[in-house]
């Protein structure tokens, strides 16, 4: 019996097309796609590289040059790996773009796709025969769009001969859009350098992988940065074998995951917060005594704010399946960082740090990695040293060259000294890195990032509500992140004015309302020159200083609940519901 073939892995290959090339000729480990659940499709690395290449070559026999930007709307795993692969095996830059998730919002999704496509300069929107009558509206409205093709049309064009475009590592690899939810998408421009280095820290500091020994599981989003570099482009640096679950199944059979898991022996895997959460409360005593889990090293944890009981109940809950202590790896990143800043150490128990002796607990995020740094800065940009709590700030190899043609917006992030600065307030102790809150005002519901004024003014339609005095935040659930809106009133307003608040963003924005105060006018703390204070808001009601002392209205259902409740209050009644909203979500680690 021969033996496999292995290339040699040991250094960091300089470019994503060099990483894919140097596993030619491995036959037998690859990735397995369950677009098919019934029938698993296995492609070999050594196949991969035939069909990237294959893909990209006829891509090029459309007219696109090097430097092209590919929109891309592809709801299969297998679709989405071997285009985006194609893509960049000729030097072309792909856009990943989420897909819609239900026909009943369509317009507001065929505007946000028409948003970032423009904003991209797009060439061609790649899609499936699925989508493409829904994405038709939008290429006359997109000037630079050439046409708009399908994988099926795609596959069935004579792809050109000859040599392919030479990629550098300073090469633009794809953009990467983390707003596409708001009037202004900004576009993550992610080198291949840039993403070789993160790829390579993920694979060797991070989750120390061993090559072609490994098995990974995904059901992510590969349009969301976690799921495309964490398990399309890590695995390649290290010969990683990977399992690809569609996204809609995971949504509708969440216990798919850890049945792959056991079913494939896989040893590494991420997700959200709310995601453990999932699994916990899914797992049936049947299914607990059938999986096996002993062979998983790494469980990955990032994307929202992450619960340290979240974490305990997953490790206590699947112990009986093998499920070893230490497995869980909470993990910091952002976009414009490629992806991964800080990952917690392999095999060590999850733990939590308070910055004040009688303040609340933060999950470690554990340290950044080597030729990287990790630091905190004040407002005036001074750094700041452990222990103080600031602007978290980032910079190395991995930290990516700005935002597509957005100067301003790249000034405002990417500092001339080389440190990006996050926008996320902590501290470092030990160099272990702690998010505390946010300094810019987003909220991260279920992984996906919300600008507060996009629901703030949703609700402010509604009837009975005072225009310009609303206010909207997240809070701390049992599980994950619940979100809170608080809107001054007129006089004597509608009885249902909650309940109406709680449609009307849940309508436009498919996001659920966890709790809705209503104040009288003048009631929301404001600054003297009479700006909405939201931090305090938030801080007011977590006191139980806003509003009734503490009391608040539930939308869904007029009940009164304290905010002691209201944090106790477990939301995953509603988890397959919750689940959903990481498809729709633009991407941003």
């Amino acid at each position: 019996m021969s033996t496999p073939y292995r290339p040699d892995v040991s250094t960091m290959p300089a470019t994503v097309v060099e990483a894919l090339r140097r596993l030619r000729g491995v036959t037998d480990v690859g990735h397995t796609y369950l677009d098919n659940a019934a029938k698993p499709t296995f492609f070999s690395f050594d196949a991969l590289n035939e069909a990237a290449e294959q893909r990209g070559r006829r891509l090029l026999a459309q007219g696109l040059k090097k430097g092209d930007r590919v929109g891309m709307v592809l709801s299969q795993p297998r679709d989405f790996v071997i285009s985006f692969l194609g893509c960049v095996y000729v030097g072309l830059v792909p856009v990943p773009m989420y897909p819609p998730l239900s026909f009943g919002k369509l317009d507001a999704w065929a505007e946000g796709a028409l948003r970032i496509l423009s904003d991209a300069e797009a060439s061609l929107l790649l899609t499936d025969g699925q989508l493409q009558n829904v994405l038709w509206q939008v290429v006359p409205k997109v000037k630079s769009l050439r046409d708009l093709m399908t994988i099926e049309k795609l596959d069935a064009i004579t792809p050109i001969s000859g040599e392919l475009p030479v990629v550098s590592p300073a090469d633009l690899c794809f953009l990467q859009y983390t707003s596409g939810s708001t009037a202004a998408p900004k576009g993550v421009m992610v080198t291949h350098g840039n993403l070789m280095a993160n790829s390579w820290a993920i694979a060797v500091d991070g989750m120390q992988l061993v090559p072609f020994a490994e098995t990974a599981v995904s059901w992510l989003p590969l349009y969301h940065d976690m799921g495309l570099i964490g398990f399309v482009i890590t695995p390649l640096v290290k010969g990683m074998a990977e399992v690809f679950i569609p996204t809609l199944l995971f949504v509708k059979r969440p216990n798919i995951w850890m049945q792959v898991m056991s079913d494939y022996k896989a040893q590494h895997t991420f997700g959200p917060n709310f995601a453990y959460a999932l699994a916990v409360r899914k797992a049936t005593e049947a299914e607990l005594a059938k999986w096996d889990l002993s062979h998983s090293r790494v469980y990955g944890c990032g994307a929202e704010p992450i619960h340290l009981d979240t974490m305990l109940r997953f490790e206590a809950t699947f112990e009986r399946c093998g499920l070893k202590k230490g497995t869980i790896m909470p993990a910091y990143g952002m976009a414009e960082a490629t992806l991964a800043m800080s990952f917690h150490p392999p095999g060590s128990q999850v733990f939590a740090s308070a910055l004040h002796d009688d303040g609340p607990a933060f999950v470690s995020c554990g340290k950044t990695f080597s030729e990287h740094e990790m630091g905190v800065m004040d407002e005036e940009g001074n750094l700041l040293g452990e222990n103080v709590e600031g602007e978290l700030v980032h910079r190395g190899p991995s930290v990516t060259p700005g935002y597509w043609k957005n100067p301003e917006a790249t000034a405002a992030c990417f500092l001339p000294s080389g440190w990006l600065r996050t926008g996320d307030l902590g501290f470092v102790r030990d160099g272990n890195v702690y998010i505390t809150g946010r300094s810019k005002d987003l909220i991260i519901l279920n992984g996906r990032n919300h600008h507060p004024t996009t629901i703030e003014w949703a609700a402010a339609e509604v009837d009975g509500v005072r225009k310009g005095n609303v206010v909207a935040f997240s809070v701390p659930g049992q599980d994950s992140e619940e979100l809170v809106v608080v809107a001054e009133t007129r006089p004597e307003p509608p009885a249902e004015t909650a309940e109406n608040i709680t449609r009307a963003v849940a309508e436009q924005l498919s996001l659920k309302v966890s709790a809705v105060v209503l104040l009288a006018a003048g009631q929301l703390p404001k600054t003297s020159s009479g700006k909405l204070q939201r931090n305090k808001t938030r801080q007011q009601y977590l006191a139980g200083e806003l509003g009734k002392q503490g009391d608040r209205t539930l939308g869904s259902s007029g009940e009164k609940l304290t905010v002691a409740k209201h944090v106790a209050k477990s939301i995953w009644g509603r988890a397959t519901h919750t689940a959903s909203k990481l498809i729709n979500r633009p991407p941003e680690t």
